[in-house]
């Protein structure tokens, strides 16, 4: 009897071997910056120097039609998933303190693939998928290792969250508090640890590190030495620290890599790096900040460019002489991560899954041929809508355009639900003026660029390509009807309080264990 039950275990065992063997996985450093906007890089013309992301991206392939999401959680989700938040219910917003939902369980995630693909797999930095049930947490959720934030905002020092979140101190090594780093601030921290977890790699396991730093998302904290040097470049004062944030995590990055050198596991690696959402601006502490996209149009929330048009770059001595210092403009989805670097990289398989919207990439990256992706879903929100709507638009499409909404297919790109007075901001400091949103008729909800020639997003064409319009219109309406219901669940105050749990203040699970 036992050797009946053994027998398929180790056909299973043999075949998950066989499947890599005379391949040699190649480590994965994923690098993912917080609220960093198009902007905020040296080669992206940045007043502030960032010359280790700059010469890491120099040396690699830059990623120049590279898009995410709005916000912090929606990008995280599809990186872990490779699936559009519109299949998971995350079209609306991100996960608070107090609201009862997280990652849909039911998803597998990179890391649970790269762990059965014989990765050891490590998350360093902010979570943001949801922690109110320990079904939910990185540990659960196939990272073998986890030191950071559950949540997506909290103060760089203290690790406190910030009003008007109740007030809590949210800073775990895996599922227990650590308050020994209070006081020590974030990016130095999350660096150390990355440097750790690669000094103390075994040789018998490829490395999955998942960097998800915090910086230089919203409060604009930093130690006053990284300020100093940028003093004569900035009167903005809030400018000024949000560049002093990028210079320190442009220094732990830097680090990181002298860690990899060290070890001799640099040969060896695949460095990607990418930026969350566009640059927040404006001065709430939570959702603001002093991040800049110019001169892409608009910001972190918005669907135009300014808002999802990404920082991003692999870098690697694996990647082909022909492509090394090159600038990839093929579409390029923060979704393709998933079956990028599981199939692509990895050499493994994305059996198990639910349908991904992400396509592999690697061949794209790695040697420059053509991607398969000719289209991408940005987002349909059916909680955000406007009212108006041109009758000619309105009478062709059974989507309701008042919902907000964005699709691109090949060149094109159209947005629903939206008034168009979004502009372009220029960076503080700059000389740079900044522009309003377009003047339009007060019903135009509706609009059309050719991003490749109108990258800035200046030329509204929906009164000149009617035809396209109701093409697209067409795919959103398509795409509504495969989506799940927004899960948006109302906040639980009082039963989420880490105060009012008896744990400290400490943000942890707050849904009993039945």
């Amino acid at each position: 009897m036992a050797c009946n039950i053994l027998n398929p275990i180790l056909v299973f065992l043999s075949f998950q071997f066989s499947a890599v063997v005379g391949y040699k996985q190649p480590n994965v450093i994923f690098i993912l910056t917080d609220d960093q906007g198009y902007r905020d890089v040296g080669y992206h013309g940045a007043l502030f120097d960032t010359p280790v992301i700059d010469k890491l991206a120099a040396e690699g392939v830059k990623l120049e039609n590279y898009y995410v999401q709005t916000r912090c959680s929606p990008t995280r989700s599809q990186l872990m998933t490779g699936r559009y938040q519109i299949r998971t219910g995350l079209q609306h917003g991100v996960f608070t303190d107090s609201i009862p939902s997280c990652l849909p369980t039911d998803e597998i995630t990179l890391a649970q693939k790269m762990k059965e693909a014989g990765y050891s797999t490590h998350l360093v930095g902010k979570w943001h998928l949801g922690y109110y049930d320990e079904a939910c947490l990185p540990n659960n959720r196939g990272f073998d290792s986890f030191l950071g934030l559950y949540l997506g905002v909290a103060t760089h020092y203290s690790h406190r969250s910030i009003p008007p979140l109740v007030d809590g101190y949210d800073f775990h090594r895996n599922y227990l508090p650590a308050f020994e780093y209070n006081g020590t601030y974030s990016t130095h921290v999350f660096t150390d640890e990355a440097i750790d977890i690669i000094k103390n790699k075994t040789e018998d396991k490829p490395l999955f590190l998942y960097l998800s730093y915090q910086a230089p998302h919203s409060p604009l904290e930093v130690p006053d030495e990284y300020k100093e040097p940028l003093r004569g470049i900035f009167t903005d004062e809030n400018r000024l620290s949000y560049a002093a944030m990028v210079s320190c995590l442009d220094e732990g990055i830097g680090k990181v890599v002298d860690a990899l050198k060290e070890t001799g596991i640099y040969e060896d690696t695949i460095i990607i790096f990418s930026s969350d959402n566009g640059g927040a601006v404006g001065s709430d502490v939570i959702q603001g900040g002093a991040g800049n996209n110019w001169p892409l149009r608009g910001f972190k929330f918005s669907l135009f460019e300014g808002g999802i048009r990404a920082v991003g770059f692999v870098h690697s001595p694996l990647l082909s002489g022909n492509v090394k210092g090159t600038i990839n403009n093929r579409l390029i989805h923060v979704s393709d991560w998933f079956p990028t670097i599981v199939e692509g990289i990895a050499g493994w398989n994305t059996n198990g899954t639910k349908p991904l919207d992400g396509i592999n990439q690697w061949n794209t990256i790695k040697y420059g041929t053509r991607s398969s992706r000719l289209e991408l879903l940005h987002n349909i929100n059916p909680l955000n809508v406007v009212s108006g709507g041109r009758d000619w638009i309105v009478n062709m499409s059974l989507f309701d355009v008042s919902i907000e909404a964005a699709i691109r297919y090949r060149n094109w790109k159209l947005l629903t639900g939206n008034t168009g007075q979004t502009g372009w901001i220029a960076p503080p400091d700059s000389g740079l003026t900044t522009i309003n949103g377009q003047s339009s008729p007060t019903d135009q909800i509706v609009w059309l660029y050719n991003v490749r020639k109108d990258p800035l997003e200046m030329n509204d064409l929906s009164e000149a390509y009617p035809m396209v319009v109701k093409f697209l219109l067409t795919k959103l309406y398509n795409y509504h009807n495969q989506s799940v219901s927004v899960f948006f669940p109302a906040p639980q105050r009082e039963q989420a309080d880490p105060c009012l749990n008896g744990n400290d203040c400490v943000f942890d699970p707050w849904v009993p264990v039945p």
